[in-house]
């Protein structure tokens, strides 16, 4: 098996070449990123580089994947909580807790490994780790997913999510009473600077929409349904905390000491609506809640009751 490369074009320069990589591809640590700059698995503009290189708009990055990192990917009998499928797609919905694309260095248990074994066709889609899957979630944010089974449904899909055409709804409860009960998030996000594994509202980020609406308010809650209209790294928890209403549950931009929701935060995606790539159908699917979220929600209509 070759080398898996990956390609992109940096559109803002100014940053280390180490963290440019390193923001594109979040699988990879800063440190696997500069091992790889080092062993010159990196080029910009068809050159290595030393990772404290500054990028400059335009550079076209390459970044080779050892081997083993690509061949260690393998089928895994990972039980599935499957809404739909046919011979092109999938709708998963996945379980909090569970990473969607394999890691450099952790290549097991993922959503990918359990599709492998699934469906194994896709391991041809879009290239082995990413195995037909289209859109990301973190790891404990549950919900549906869109799954491509073959390379015609996997552009269809992706074009339209590039054009927004793919309405996908979070269900999300966050500390706080939000005000007002409907509102727009027009904010640019980006990789936090001090910070490089997290990201946050920056001037130099990518430009990100999100829209909220109050289902259900509670004493020190509320309880949101969201829709991002644009797809950066982590937008909807970063937003919702900008805003000054963070996730439940959420240790990374929302309290570190979590009272309601440990061991996962509370955003779930419930709903996705999308166009089928191949026989035209307007698609829609919905995802209840899992239960440890349907059981806090019970919890907090009690303590409001009583």
């Amino acid at each position: 098996m070759a080398e898996r490369e990956a390609a992109f074009g940096v559109e803002r320069g100014g940053q280390r070449l180490d963290q440019a990589v390193a923001a594109q591809m979040s699988q990879l640590s800063r440190a696997q990123v500069q091992r790889l700059i080092k062993a010159g698995a990196v080029t910009v503009n068809g050159r290595t580089s030393k990772p404290s290189y500054l990028v400059e708009t335009g550079d076209q990055i390459v970044v080779r994947l050892p081997e083993e990192a690509e061949a260690a990917v393998l089928p895994e009998p990972i039980p599935l909580d499957i809404l739909y499928e046919d011979e092109h797609l999938l709708v998963v919905n996945k379980p909090a807790g569970m990473v969607v694309h394999p890691a450099y260095g952790h290549s097991s248990g993922t959503l990918v490994n359990a599709l492998l074994a699934h469906a194994p066709q896709v391991a041809n889609v879009g290239g082995l780790e990413r195995a037909g899957v289209v859109h990301r979630l973190d790891r404990d944010t549950s919900g549906l997913l869109l799954v491509a089974k073959d390379e015609e449904t996997r552009v269809g899909l992706q074009r339209q999510f590039k054009h927004r055409q793919v309405a996908k709804s979070y269900m999300a409860l966050v500390e706080g009473r939000v005000t007002p009960r409907e509102g727009v998030i027009e904010a640019p996000v980006g990789r936090d600077k001090r910070q490089r594994k997290r990201m946050a509202v920056v001037r130099s980020g990518r430009e990100a929409t999100t829209t909220y609406r109050v289902i259900e308010a509670f004493a020190d809650h509320t309880l949101l349904e969201v829709r991002p209209h644009t797809g950066r790294t982590h937008q909807v928890r970063v937003h919702l905390a900008w805003l000054g209403y963070p996730l439940v549950g959420d240790e990374v931009y929302g309290l570190r000491r979590q009272r309601l929701l440990q061991g996962r935060h509370f955003l779930h995606a419930w709903r996705i609506a999308f166009i089928h790539p191949i026989t035209g159908e307007r698609m829609a699917f919905e995802a209840p809640l899992p239960r440890e979220l349907d059981a806090l929600l019970a919890q907090l209509r009690a303590s409001r009751q009583g």
